[in-house]
């Protein structure tokens, strides 16, 4: 299987630069997002810097994408850049070959350091990135620069944390992407994208969700935004069974003090809970099988005996003796 990470620059980490492999982006149907992907198809046309402002989770990188798609650079690469890892892990008075040519997307933008901010103003100096011109001759021999934040960039250059001159520089349109709570018209159509898109991954059926969890779905407040709603998904499509599932995720989700917010708990928590639903029931399943025999049941799991046995006391059904 292809990994979803490739370096594509010699000698840098791979976890500070990256081509990642296509992300589909999902357009909605909620007129905030429709708002939203009318200036990206605009933006796209020209070379002009692009700053993305959402909510972690909301979608930042994938609509980065999508800007580079529509755009004349679609065929050419796209790369990701950690900021938070840029000034560490390179020698910032080397080259930026990554500045060349395609789409770079600088993610988490504010967390560059002052000198890796200096050291980042001086290369897009260098190669006249972050001007805006459409008409310079040499627009498409260099990267077109889209940034992305969770934090307020005003607020942070207001606090010193930020180059004014850099913030300028980056921030020719400012797109501000909804959270999913504010979109929730588009909670069914990414739902379907994700029970498809990871039917095709496991190689399983696409579930059709029941109108109660729907219904759930529809008042949660995703506080991780679209990368909580897809972790749901996944953990719907790989157990297989949406009743087991949900088991776990709705006992989460409906929790009395959780205060109508969901801002204490994430579907990551609440799928890690499904997944432990779903083993405890294939285990008692096999257990009642093999009429309680664990070896037998071990050996059906294809899991060590003694594996069961730990399970089994965190299950809370160790006194069980085998028959």
């Amino acid at each position: 299987m292809e990994s979803d990470v490739r370096p594509v620059v010699k000698n840098a980490p791979s976890a500070m630069i990256r081509e990642p492999l296509r992300m589909e982006f999902v357009e909605g149907v909620s007129p905030s997002m429709r708002s939203v992907e009318a200036v990206m198809r605009e933006v796209a046309q020209s070379e002009v810097p692009v700053l993305l402002l959402a909510e972690p989770g909301a979608g930042k990188k994938a609509t980065a994408r999508r800007v580079h798609d529509l755009s004349r650079r679609g065929r050419q690469t796209f790369r990701v850049v950690s900021c938070a890892a840029l000034d560490k892990s390179v020698d910032l008075a080397g080259p930026a070959g990554w500045l060349d040519e395609g789409t770079v997307f600088l993610e988490e933008v504010a967390e560059l350091s002052r000198e890796g901010q200096a050291w980042l103003i001086q290369a897009l100096t260098a190669r006249g990135l972050a001007q805006g011109s459409a008409n310079d001759g040499r627009a498409h021999r260099q990267a077109r620069l889209i940034c992305g934040s969770a934090r307020d960039l005003e607020a942070e250059v207001g606090a010193g944390n930020l180059r004014e001159d850099l913030y300028y520089r980056i921030c020719g349109v400012c797109l501000r992407i909804p959270p999913l709570r504010q979109r929730r018209e588009d909670i069914p159509i990414l739902m379907e994208h994700f029970l498809r898109k990871y039917g095709r991954d496991f190689q399983r059926p696409v579930p059709m969700l029941s109108g109660e969890t729907q219904r759930l779905f529809q008042e949660y407040s995703w506080p991780r935004n679209v990368r909580e709603l897809e972790n749901a998904a996944k953990a719907i499509v790989a157990l297989g069974d949406e009743t087991v599932a949900m088991d776990g995720l709705r006992a989460m989700l409906l929790r009395p003090d959780l205060g109508g917010n969901g801002s204490r708990i994430s579907l990551k928590q609440a799928s890690r809970a499904a997944s432990r639903e779903a083993e405890k029931e294939i285990i008692l399943r096999a257990l009642t099988r093999t009429r309680w025999n664990r070896r037998r049941a071990a050996q059906e799991l294809q899991i060590s005996y003694k594996a069961l046995l730990y399970k089994l006391k965190q299950m809370g059904c160790s006194e069980y003796e085998a028959s």
